[in-house]
């Protein structure tokens, strides 16, 4: 599906731009710097990973279980300060993150990729009492991913 094929072109495109930052950033600004959410560059580098990683799982869930589904949520209520600060993401090494970053980031582009056309309107149940798509989780992938991008960039750059 031609929907498809473009959220993983595009997920793959920023993916890019962010590997060639985090590959010439200052080493010395990446756990230091914060953001307005008091997250540093490897902190949003381990949110991304982990956006990544929670979506990838939900794509799959949502293609054979019954809809609606209710899934645990990350990514509100603050839940996912608490995933940065479990995996320590403020003390990982850099190369490693980074790593981590562009393998999860393409698996997650290949399995959207695949995803089964027929099941984009089965949802799930976010911590918000709000019904999501897949079809509404995977069209928001690319603009969520290019926010923490932009993110990064500021920090760099401010």
């Amino acid at each position: 599906m031609e929907l498809l094929e473009n959220i993983s072109n595009d997920i793959l495109k920023l993916l890019g731009e962010l590997e060639v930052i985090l590959k010439n950033v200052d080493i010395d600004k990446v756990a230091i710097k914060t953001n307005t959410q008091n997250r540093t560059i490897k902190q949003i580098v381990g949110h991304l990973c982990d956006s990544a990683s929670n979506n990838t799982h939900r794509i799959i869930h949502l293609q054979y279980q019954n809809s609606p589904l209710i899934f645990p949520d990350y990514a509100n209520l603050g839940v996912n300060d608490t995933w940065i600060k479990i995996q320590n993401y403020k003390n990982y090494a850099w190369e490693d993150l980074v790593s981590l970053l562009k393998y999860t980031t393409t698996h997650i582009a290949h399995v959207i990729k695949n995803i089964d056309s027929t099941k984009l309107q089965n949802e799930w149940i976010s911590a918000l009492n709000q019904n999501v798509t897949l079809e509404a989780m995977v069209v928001d992938y690319p603009r969520h991913f290019k926010l923490h991008l932009d993110e990064i960039v500021d920090l760099i750059h401010h």
